[in-house]
């Protein structure tokens, strides 16, 4: 998996965050925890996916590794500045009467249709993801630990107070993780519950 040296990452040596932040510091921390004899993990924040870093040599030259942030690509004809994009789309005749009809004509109402697609499915995308990211990094860290599979059940149930009482008796900064993982399903899909 290539990281971008600012994509944000963190790392856990067994139950204890080791670092968290932009990948370039995050790896500086991993490599000198392996120079120490200790394993880490390490995971991408977004996809909650193991990051298996190529850790030889200097620091620097571990650093120098990573990827450089993607550049911007460059714009075909169209409208470059707004980043249009010429495609062909084929539907039936009286799609395109329908098309023809709307103000501003066919490519105004496309781009207005997809953009209240894309609005009304982003908290379910963004729910979905925060939970698929959240499982995948409790696969990898809390498999063995007690209450992991009720906590897997509630996560995907949307039952947020259960999903907390699961994970309560965790080492702390694997609960807060896993907690702040889950937190964007909360925020997507339903609302997250008052803790005392």
């Amino acid at each position: 998996m290539s990281v971008a040296a600012d994509h944000p990452v963190f790392a856990f040596e067994d139950d204890r965050l080791l670092a968290r932040g932009p990948a370039a510091e995050v790896v500086a921390a991993v490599k000198a925890a392996a120079e120490a004899g200790r394993d880490a993990l390490s995971f991408d924040a977004a996809t909650g996916k193991v990051i298996d870093w190529d850790l030889r040599g200097t620091v620097g030259e571990v650093v120098a590794r990573l990827a450089a942030p993607p550049e911007p690509e460059k714009r075909g004809p169209g409208r470059p500045k707004l980043g249009v994009t010429a495609r062909e789309v084929t539907l039936l005749p009286r799609h395109w009467d329908w098309l023809a009809s709307q103000p501003g004509g066919a490519s105004v109402a496309l781009r207005k249709l997809v953009e209240a697609a894309l609005k009304e499915a982003g908290g379910p995308d963004r729910a979905r993801k925060a939970k698929d990211a959240t499982y995948r990094f409790m696969t990898a860290v809390a498999g063995d630990l007690a209450g992991y599979e009720e906590a897997v059940r509630m996560l995907f149930a949307g039952d947020w107070t259960a999903f907390d009482a699961a994970v309560e008796g965790w080492p702390a900064d694997l609960r807060e993780t896993v907690r702040g993982m889950a937190e964007g399903a909360w925020r997507n899909g339903a609302s997250r519950p008052q803790t005392s």
